[in-house]
């Protein structure tokens, strides 16, 4: 074979593509229920949204974007995460003059340069929900109520949530300064890359997946004690309405997330079967992020998934995907009359709504029978010359393998 899929992508063949067929119609119900619309933006930006939003030390913008130049020499870059884009868009097209809110949901492909394991593609599919117009805390808890909501209409129920403050940019010098006094005297027993870190953002250490650093940075200070007091406050109402929804959370102080827009809350959904690579979705609030890519001081919170790791989970928990789709009729015919009054009944049989396929090179009764079972078709319409002359139609029940006879549809002759 000569050609193959580049390392790191992969096909989504049809005996697995229902399976995400299903996912996404969950998600696309479960958004609407939510008053969520749905957005798309391009798979390729000016690499410079990235670079602005997600912070230049973050490994998104160091290792991982796939960045090129076209032909007038713009630096375009393959999206790596969707919320920049939605940003992008919103304030390119004044989308907060309708209302005070806008609720917006995306689905489509991301592009990162990594290493491929998992449950981690290069090109990989995200979903995702952004809530822009507030600051009450309040969204916070509704956009977790989200996700919730979403892994529950599936049947997932056995995630947990871990939820954090990372601070806003009145504390977080604080506690970057209470970091660096930490790791400096460990500086050389850090990674090359966390050694960066500790001049650039210090709090990217705390995101390090190597051991050796993760050790090093269990001892670290915590954001939470370096809250100034509307972050506290913030912090407080958002566990207080999780409480009174009913949603359980886990307070986890390690939690900074991969992208440097985000400020107050974040949070993650872990599945803790799927080992190192067990978040399966992430979010928080990011205020700072519209003004910064040149629009005005507009608040936002969101979250994303990758539904790979979501499938994997889900197949993990053997959750009900539900079962790849079946055709309604498989039309059979005998003998040359049938074959040129097929198309005719065909037609009419989709314009009902009935699925319907044929094939009119099977060269046997038997070789058409084997087809038909190898669809899954509920029926198998029969039409020889005794059938049209008598205008019926020999159903076959594929299932139950019982057999009768119909009347042909006069609206098809």
């Amino acid at each position: 074979m000569k050609f193959k899929a580049p390392r790191g992508t992969y096909d989504i063949l049809p005996s697995e593509s229902w399976k995400w067929q299903h996912l996404t119609d969950v998600f696309r119900r479960t958004a609407a229920l939510f008053g969520f619309e749905e957005i798309v933006t391009p798979v390729l930006e000016q690499s410079d949204l990235f670079e602005r939003s997600s912070g230049e030390s973050s490994d998104i913008v160091q290792k991982e974007m796939y960045r090129f130049q076209d032909r007038k020499g713009r630096t375009l870059a393959l999206r790596p995460e969707g919320t920049a884009p939605v940003v992008r868009s919103f304030c390119e097209h004044h989308l907060d003059a309708a209302a005070r809110l806008t609720r917006l949901y995306y689905i489509g492909p991301m592009f990162r340069y990594d290493r491929p394991q998992a449950g981690r593609y290069r090109q990989f599919y995200q979903y995702g929900v952004e809530l822009i117009g507030s600051h009450n805390p309040y969204y916070d808890a509704e956009i977790i109520a989200f996700e919730c909501a979403f892994l529950q209409n599936l049947g997932f129920n056995d995630y947990e949530l871990h939820i954090n403050s990372v601070g806003c940019p009145c504390c977080v010098p604080d506690y970057e300064a209470a970091l660096s006094a930490y790791f400096q005297p460990l500086k050389d027993e850090l990674c090359e890359d966390c050694q960066t870190r500790l001049i650039k953002n210090p709090r990217r250490i705390l995101d390090c997946k190597i051991a050796h650093c993760r050790d090093l940075s269990r001892s670290a200070p915590v954001i939470l004690d370096h809250l100034d007091e509307d972050c506290r406050q913030h912090f407080s109402e958002v566990k207080s309405y999780l409480d009174n929804i009913g949603i359980a959370y886990t307070i986890d102080p390690r939690i900074v997330r991969g992208l440097d827009y985000y400020t107050h809350t974040a949070f993650e959904f872990i599945y803790p079967a799927l080992g190192a690579q067990n978040t399966i979705a992430g979010g928080g609030r990011y205020n700072g992020l519209i003004e910064q890519v040149g629009g005005r001081s507009i608040p936002a919170v969101g979250i994303a998934g990758g539904f790979e790791r979501l499938l994997l989970a889900l197949e993990r928990q053997s959750a009900d995907l539900g079962s790849r789709p079946a055709l309604d009729i498989t039309l059979i015919t005998i003998g040359e009359t049938a074959q040129k009054m097929a198309p005719q009944l065909i037609h009419y049989l989709r314009q009902t709504g009935c699925s319907t396929i044929w094939d009119p090179e099977k060269p046997s009764l038997k070789a058409a029978f084997k087809a038909a079972d190898a669809q899954k078709s509920r029926y198998a319409y029969i039409i020889g010359d005794d059938e049209i002359a008598q205008l019926k139609i020999t159903r076959k029940d594929m299932i139950a393998g019982t057999q009768d006879q119909i009347d042909w549809p006069d609206s098809s002759l």
